[in-house]
């Protein structure tokens, strides 16, 4: 069968690739029960990860190849849709990338990948990935992670404007304007500036931001510096009120007032 719902159709020998901590609560969630497509090749990370989240409520319809699960994204509503980078057929940025190209927008796609390197998860940014987990991962993240994008994803549209001063941000088109005119963004510094824009009430430590791009392994050397740059020459450079403000030893922080002394 292609398509099925699991109920721990599979034995727990051999399921080692993904940690289930011992402290998961598997008591039903805060949340409604969520409908989720998985598109995973590896039936063991397939079964603990339908296990996991059916044993709270949800519902994971799960498919072993990229061309039945672009076929099913299409075509039935999910709450959320778990991909893996590597599949038979059609691979995972493939996938999504023709999944967003056809206007499916909405749906939260968190992929799944054995690869860490940051080319990677640009690349899966890019084709339109709303998350990124490494394997092996635990089944914990993994619900935290889809809560959060549901969050976002319930977030109304007038939310999802983000805005400090003439500088807008659309979360679905993941267009930036300033005064009318249109900004260029890189990945990295579309993710700077959306971390930037969600806590402009505040300074964004050096770490976080360190953290939102490399996880817990930055590179060495202060390449956050040159992709700050880059952020600053593309939103403030051709504007004569600067936005971003560098507060020294501590962080950055977007605000139309400079920062007091």
């Amino acid at each position: 069968m292609i398509s099925q719902r699991f109920s721990r159709y599979f034995p727990a020998a051999g399921r080692v690739p993904v940690q289930c901590d011992s402290y998961v609560s598997l008591q039903p969630p805060i949340f409604r029960p969520m409908r989720l497509l998985l598109i995973e090749d590896h039936r063991d990370i397939a079964a603990n990860i339908a296990e996991f989240f059916e044993a709270t409520g949800d519902t994971v319809e799960h498919v072993l190849d990229g061309e039945r699960g672009l076929q099913l994204a299409l075509n039935q509503p999910y709450d959320a849709i778990v991909l893996d980078l590597m599949l038979p057929g059609m691979d995972g940025l493939s996938l999504c990338r023709q999944l967003r190209q056809a206007g499916h927008t909405r749906v939260p796609v968190l992929m799944l990948t054995a690869k860490d390197t940051l080319q990677d998860k640009i690349e899966g940014f890019e084709a339109g990935a709303d998350d990124y987990l490494v394997k092996p991962f635990s089944l914990a993240e993994l619900d935290v992670r889809l809560k959060a994008l549901l969050r976002r994803a319930n977030v109304p549209p007038a939310q999802r404007l983000l805005t400090v001063g003439d500088l807008t941000f659309d979360l679905d088109t993941l267009e930036a304007e300033r005064g009318g005119e249109r900004i260029k963004l890189n990945p990295t510094t579309r993710r700077l500036l959306i971390v930037l824009l969600q806590n402009s009430h505040r300074v964004v430590t050096r770490q976080e931001l360190e953290k939102e791009l490399w996880g817990d392994q930055p590179p060495q050397g202060d390449f956050l510096r040159a992709h700050m740059h880059a952020l600053r020459t593309a939103i403030d450079k051709n504007f004569t009120t600067k936005l971003l403000h560098t507060v020294h030893g501590t962080g950055y922080r977007l605000s139309a007032e400079p920062p007091r002394p």
